[in-house]
């Protein structure tokens, strides 16, 4: 069974081949949480993720042998990019499978680093069974995303990092996918501290380390905006891990992801995916339970598709009262619509987008239905300017 020293000795393989990522508290999360809250950036390792932990300690391992033959690995991304990224720096062959629903700017990335790029399957599960007929066919050692001692105690190593940094440090979230980086935080925690508390994160679209360590069968989704941690079957080594060492596991859903990624985008000035955001969804969703804690929070990725994050921004701000979408119904003459966006504008908002409805309303012919979307400062901006519309003769209501 993977322990302590295994992971001591991956930190010193590791030493100069990743960066030793900052592990810093954020004020404004702390306030928010009502915990003290240290993030640990995994997301500025060169390839965005804590993948590339496990990916270095496995290939720098390899015997002349399995270094001749190449690797080959199945991921939705980050792990492919890790090793992708350290196969080019110690000059291996590397063959990538990706399921066909990866971003792509992971895909491209991925090309970037020299790997050879496959696309097959719509699940990770197709995926790797692809990846073990390549290794098979041509002879590549399958580097596993996280069902792997190597790859979990080069994974381990984040918490080394963060306890060195923060020794005060008494609780660690970290999200799960197929469990690999909190198997091995978890091994150090209860090492080094054996009272600190190890919670980890999942999406309630994909709970299955959830309902393999708590016996349950909560159905599984299709998708996620969690894709890193997406996975429809976990490892056998986290999980023995994880239920020896791992105190809990929490569930979030889509809209928590959301809300955190924009809250790191503005109070943090960091950019991270939806799986590195998973922690901090817990934390917000369920405060009591973090409240007075230091807490360790791992920032797990950064590399996320720009359309979808665009998305997520204008949702997050639609959340937030910042976007709105108001309707104004009124007579279909000249000059009525000048007169509402000039009403809006004295208001302090700004309008984002105007379109009339003629046909798909129930009013009077010579009437129109005229739908603003304004960006304002929040839900209380939004009902000045609907008061000074209604002030104007105007019906006007919030969508």
């Amino acid at each position: 069974m993977l322990n302590l020293a295994d992971i001591q000795a991956a930190a010193t393989r590791l030493q100069g081949q990743v960066l030793r990522t900052p592990c810093v508290e954020s004020r404004t999360l702390s306030e928010l949480t009502g915990a003290r809250v240290f993030l640990k950036f995994e997301n500025l390792q060169f390839t965005a993720s804590f993948k590339e932990r496990g990916a270095c300690n496995k290939l720098a391992q390899l015997t002349a042998d399995e270094r001749r033959r190449g690797v080959i690995a199945m991921s939705a991304g980050n792990h492919a990019q890790g090793v992708a990224y350290h196969a080019q720096r110690l000059g291996l062959r590397a063959v990538i499978v990706m399921p066909r629903f990866t971003p792509g700017v992971k895909v491209e990335r991925t090309r970037g680093f020299g790997a050879e790029v496959v696309l097959h399957g719509d699940t990770l599960d197709e995926s790797r069974a692809h990846a073990l007929q390549l290794a098979e066919r041509e002879g590549l050692l399958l580097v596993h995303p996280y069902d792997d001692e190597e790859i979990v105690a080069g994974q381990g190593t984040a918490a080394l990092e963060m306890l060195e940094d923060v020794p005060e440090l008494d609780m660690l979230v970290v999200a799960i996918g197929g469990g690999g980086l909190i198997a091995g935080m978890s091994i150090v925690a209860k090492a080094l501290k054996p009272s600190m508390e190890v919670i980890g994160v999942q999406t309630l679209r994909f709970p299955t380390m959830y309902n393999a360590v708590k016996h349950l069968q909560l159905p599984q989704g299709v998708s996620t905006i969690a894709e890193g941690i997406a996975v429809g079957t976990p490892g056998r080594v986290p999980q023995q891990i994880i239920e020896r060492c791992v105190d809990d596991i929490l569930l979030v859903d889509e809209g928590d992801i959301e809300q955190s990624i924009v809250m790191l985008l503005e109070i943090e000035k960091t950019l991270v995916e939806g799986a590195g955001a998973a922690g901090l969804a817990a934390m917000l969703k369920d405060k009591p339970r973090f409240a007075g804690r230091t807490v360790g929070l791992v920032l797990g990725g950064g590399n996320i598709d720009p359309l979808l994050l665009a998305a997520i921004i204008e949702r997050g701000m639609v959340r937030a009262g910042r976007l709105a979408r108001i309707r104004v119904s009124a007579r279909d003459v000249p000059g009525t619509l000048a007169r509402i966006t000039a009403i809006v504008s004295e208001a302090g908002a700004n309008v984002d987008e105007v379109h009339h409805q003629r046909a798909f309303t129930m009013l009077a012919a010579q009437n129109v239905d005229i739908e603003l979307v304004i960006q304002t400062r929040g839900p209380d901006h939004i009902e000045a300017v609907l008061r000074s519309l209604r002030s104007a003769g105007f019906q006007a209501e919030r969508q």
